[in-house]
């Protein structure tokens, strides 16, 4: 669910922008600040590459399995705090700010103060982990401050948002996050089950994700006044053919989902080439065209994610009657 949590939220944020009359660049460079701070919480997984044993990843003996049993001690726990949330965004905010030593000072005050209440609560894993969103947040608010002409109050309003919005795209695949961290507070205790069928609820999650593309993907498509034939390219019927794989592969569940996963991205990377290769005029052309207009890698994009859309219906078809 890595790239719904920052796409739902880009798209939001550019609609809401768009209701406000921004132009198209100011409208799309909030919904990126945003859609940066909602994946910020997944650093906690970085934990793993310290966890893992030096030797193993040497002899090759680090799968994935491997990975997420070192990453899960401490994933969706403290990064995905609600409270957390409202104490990083506003000092990510601060922080934003041009040339104010007050702000400043009080954003790291706070920032400061998450990384010893996880210390005391958590021990030195705590530590570490908050300490490194702590830094990757610092340098996103660095980032909209040099980068961008985004006031501080907005970066502030981007950052809550996006790190307040995270967690509630956990709740269909592993573990519920720790939302009141730190705070023992179990609010849920299991994941939400979308079927009975673990195939089923896989598919269903995956369908999820798919639309919080195709959102962020309409949110563009109106602010840069785009046409909607972006996704209607011959190409994207080639995921049509994927429903066959519903005959030969092992079902997938959310413990067995990279044959599935791996496969189907595959094949929206494939319809995504063909349409540039049909669309190239010559070797030496700078943009890629089609009937004379201009195409860009978004158009591509769009190809990709018509050819997974179509394989996904065509597999889940196959797999309801098979």
């Amino acid at each position: 669910m890595f790239v719904g949590h920052g796409l739902l939220v880009f798209a939001l944020a550019v609609f809401a922008a768009e209701w406000r009359g921004w132009s198209s660049r100011r409208a799309l460079t909030l919904g990126v600040a945003a859609g940066t701070f909602a994946t910020l919480p997944d650093v906690d997984v970085l934990y793993a590459v310290i966890a893992i044993d030096g030797g193993r990843v040497l002899g090759g003996g680090v799968t994935a399995e491997v990975f997420w049993s070192a990453a899960n001690s401490v994933h969706r726990s403290m990064t995905h705090s609600l409270i957390v949330a409202a104490v990083a965004g506003p000092a990510l905010g601060a922080w934003s700010s041009r040339g104010s030593r007050t702000c400043h000072g009080l954003a790291l005050v706070g920032l400061v103060g998450l990384v010893a209440v996880a210390v005391v609560v958590s021990g030195t894993l705590g530590g570490i982990v908050m300490g490194a969103f702590v830094v990757v947040g610092l340098a996103t608010a660095t980032a909209c401050r040099r980068w961008t002409d985004l006031p501080p109050r907005l970066v502030g309003i981007a950052a809550t948002a996006g790190l307040a919005s995270h967690p509630w795209g956990d709740l269909l695949t592993g573990q519920p996050p720790q939302l009141f961290y730190p705070f023992d507070t179990g609010v849920l205790s299991a994941r939400i089950a979308l079927h009975s069928d673990p195939t089923l609820h896989l598919l269903g999650a995956f369908a999820v994700e798919l639309a919080t593309v195709w959102l962020a993907a309409i949110a563009v498509i109106r602010v840069t006044d785009r046409s909607w034939r972006t996704f209607y390219r011959p190409s994207g019927g080639l995921g049509a053919t994927y429903s066959l794989a519903a005959l030969v592969l092992l079902p997938p569940t959310l413990e067995t989902s990279f044959h599935f996963v791996f496969s189907i991205v595959g094949l929206g990377v494939v319809c995504a080439g063909l349409s540039w290769h049909r669309s190239e005029p010559a070797p030496s052309a700078v943009a890629a065209t089609d009937g004379g207009t201009e195409r860009s890698g978004f158009d591509f994009g769009a190809a990709g994610l018509t050819g997974i859309t179509v394989a996904l219906v065509g597999y889940t078809v196959i797999y309801l009657v098979a």
